[in-house]
């Protein structure tokens, strides 16, 4: 029964949340539009056509990043449920290093990649230490 449990906790961890991430993700991006708007609003009044065109010209999209962070995820809650804290130190490192040319030359993508490494860890974390706390 433990090896269901654990493996119900990957897919969990895994897949429910990839939704999360993009919520956090998306209320970070409100967040950021709003200030922009506001100092916007300050300096000239602009139209809602230049405003629509300057959010979505914005860099800051890394490819492969659903994938990757469902990995991330599994990973982490793996090594949660066998108990092993250092391999959580691992993936953080290769997804660093992986990224980094990109991070380095986009300064709105390094934030995302922040922001949705954070969420996927905490949610990854969360859900594994339940786990392991009250089914294993």
């Amino acid at each position: 029964m433990e090896i269901l449990w654990g493996a119900l906790a990957l897919v969990v961890a895994g897949a429910l949340g990839s939704p999360i991430t993009l919520a956090v993700l998306r209320l970070a991006r409100a967040v950021d539009e709003q200030k922009a708007l506001a100092v916007d609003d300050e300096a000239a009044p602009e139209t809602g056509a230049a405003i629509d065109e300057a959010a979505t010209d914005t860099p800051g999209v890394l490819r492969g990043g659903l994938v990757i962070g469902i990995l991330e995820r599994t990973a982490v809650a793996l090594a949660i449920l066998l108990n092993e804290p250092v391999a959580i130190a691992y993936v953080v490192a290769i997804k660093g290093l992986g990224r980094y040319a990109e991070l380095k030359e986009t300064p709105a993508a390094a934030e995302r990649f922040i922001i949705g490494t954070l969420t996927s860890l905490l949610w990854a974390c969360a859900v594994a230490g339940l786990t392991a706390v009250y089914l294993l």
